[in-house]
C-alpha cells in the first residue's frame, strides 16, 4: 500500500510537471490559435537558465548557494519570456489563421533552439545541484516517504495557478485576455489592441513554460531535447482540458500524469502509455471540446 501511494505522490508532481508546461500553452493556443511546437523549447530555455544560476552560485560563499534556486525561478520566467516575445513579433505575428503554417515553422523553430543550445552547452546532458533545502523528505510512516523537490514542484505550481488565476480575472489585462479570447473582432471595435494581447499573451505562456523547466531541473539531468519530451503530453493536457481554461489545464493534467504513472505502475511502461492514449480518446468522444470549455458567443454560429 505505501508503494501504491508512493506511486500516485508521484503521479501528482509528474501531473504538476505537465500542468506548468500546459498553463500558458492552454492560454496561447486558446489566444491566437496558434499550434506552437516550439513550446518544448521554452522550458528547455527554463532549464538552461537554472544551470548558468548555479554556475554562477558556485562562485560565491557556499551558505549563499541554497538562494540560486529561488533566483532561478523568476529569472527562468523572465528570459523565456523575452524568447517568447521576439518569436511573436518576428514569426508567429505574421501566421495567424495559418494553423499548417505556423506548425511547420515553430517547428522549424524548435530545430533551430535545439542546435543553438548545443552549440552552447554542448550536446551531452549536464546536471544541476538541487539547493541543500531540499534534500531529503517528509516521512509519513515506514517505506513511505514524499521527497521535498515532488513537494515543492507542486507548491510551485499551485502558486502558478493562483498567480494566473489573478492575472486573468482580477486585472485589468487579464479582461482584455479575456475578451480576445471570447471574441477578437467585438474586442477589436471596443479599442483594444489585439496585436498587442497577442504579444504580452504569448511571453506570459512562454515564460510558465520556462518556470516549467526550472522545476524539471530537479527531477534529472537536462539537455537540448528536454522540451521534446514532454510537448506531446502538453498538447494532450490542452486538448482533455479544454483549451483556454485553467480549470481544465489542472483537471487534464491531474488526469493524465496520475493516470499515466498509475497505468504504468499496474502493467509496464508501453502499455501503460497506450491506455492512457485509450483513455483519453475516449473522454473526447464523450467531450469533443474537453472536460471545460469558454463559453464564447463567437461559437454560436
Amino acid at each position: 500500500m505505501g508503494t501504491y501511494l508512493l506511486q500516485i505522490f508521484n503521479g501528482i508532481s509528474v501531473s504538476s510537471i505537465l500542468i506548468l508546461a500546459a498553463l500558458g500553452l492552454a492560454i496561447t493556443f486558446g489566444l491566437m490559435k496558434i499550434i506552437n511546437m516550439a513550446h518544448g523549447e521554452f522550458i528547455m530555455i527554463g532549464a538552461y537558465v537554472t544551470y548558468l544560476m548555479q554556475n554562477q552560485f558556485l562562485h560565491l560563499p557556499k551558505s549563499l548557494f541554497g538562494l540560486y534556486f529561488l533566483l532561478a525561478i523568476p529569472a527562468s520566467f523572465i528570459v523565456s519570456g523575452l524568447v517568447g516575445f521576439v518569436l511573436e513579433r518576428t514569426v508567429i505575428r505574421h501566421l495567424y489563421n495559418r494553423p499548417l503554417d505556423s506548425l511547420l515553422a515553430t517547428w522549424g523553430v524548435s530545430l533551430v533552439l535545439q542546435q543553438l543550445a548545443r552549440n552552447i552547452f554542448g550536446a551531452p546532458n549536464v546536471d544541476v545541484k538541487s539547493p541543500g533545502w531540499l534534500d531529503g523528505g517528509l516521512v509519513l510512516s515506514q517505506g513511505l516517504q514524499l521527497p521535498y523537490k515532488r513537494l515543492f514542484i507542486i507548491a510551485l505550481v499551485i502558486v502558478c495557478l493562483l498567480s494566473m488565476f489573478l492575472l486573468l480575472y482580477k486585472s485589468k489585462t487579464g479582461r482584455r485576455i479575456r475578451a480576445v479570447m471570447q471574441n477578437r473582432e467585438m474586442a477589436e471595435s471596443m479599442g483594444i489592441n489585439t496585436r498587442r494581447v497577442d504579444a504580452y499573451t504569448f511571453a506570459i505562456g512562454s515564460g510558465f513554460a520556462g518556470i516549467a523547466g526550472c522545476a524539471l531541473t530537479l527531477l534529472g539531468s537536462i539537455g537540448s531535447t528536454l522540451g521534446t519530451n514532454y510537448i506531446v503530453d502538453t498538447f494532450m493536457v490542452v486538448v482533455l482540458g479544454g483549451v483556454g481554461t485553467l480549470v481544465g489545464t489542472a483537471a487534464g493534467g491531474l488526469l493524465i500524469g496520475t493516470a499515466n504513472t498509475t497505468l504504468e505502475f499496474l502493467t509496464n511502461a508501453s502499455l501503460g502509455k497506450v491506455l492512457v492514449f485509450i483513455l483519453i480518446i475516449t473522454l473526447l468522444q464523450w467531450r469533443p471540446n474537453g472536460l471545460f470549455n469558454i463559453s464564447s458567443r463567437s461559437l454560436d454560429d
